[in-house]
């Protein structure tokens, strides 16, 4: 495990009910990246990440999503994709040590498919791939998984907001 539950709470901003990432897999970003004095966006295109997420029982949001049928709603899996896809940004760490801090903000979804319900209990592994960036916007696409079943999926842009300075 790369980020045990901990190490994602010290990387990413968001905590419970709004938290949709428990573990961290792995993240493979090219060799290369990591020589470089300062990474761009542009080298991060083909980065991928696999995160886990298991939906438990007790979920918030689970309880008015539907009463008496709980079925994790298609806006949080995209959440939890674009939760995933902030991991790519890892190969910024190491320029943290002089000023720079990169935030991940999602910017738009253009498109998503939700092909079966996720109910309480089912244990996600979620995929995203930086497919290409321009600038400061990076473009990903995203699949959720259980049990070697593709349940959900997702393609959006984020912006890479880098911070100097700090």
């Amino acid at each position: 495990m790369l980020f045990n539950h901990q190490e994602v709470l010290d990387f990413l901003p968001h905590r419970r009910p709004f938290l949709f990432v428990d573990t961290v897999e792995s993240v493979q970003v090219n060799d290369e990246v990591l020589k470089k004095e300062v990474v761009t966006g542009k080298d991060l295109v083909g980065s991928k990440v696999i995160a886990h997420f298991e939906v438990r029982e007790d979920l918030e949001i689970l309880k008015g999503h539907f009463p008496g049928n709980p079925i994790l709603p298609g806006v949080v899996q995209v959440e939890m994709m674009a939760q995933t896809s902030a991991f790519v940004s890892i190969a910024f760490n190491k320029m943290e040590k002089k000023g720079v801090k990169v935030d991940t903000l999602l910017l738009g979804v253009e498109s998503s498919r939700f092909r079966r319900p996720i109910y309480p209990g089912m244990k996600l592994e979620i995929h995203a791939e930086m497919e290409k960036s321009r600038g400061s916007i990076a473009y990903y696409m995203c699949d959720i998984y259980c049990a070697g079943e593709k349940v959900s999926e997702a393609k959006f842009l984020a912006k890479l907001d880098v911070h100097k300075g700090l």
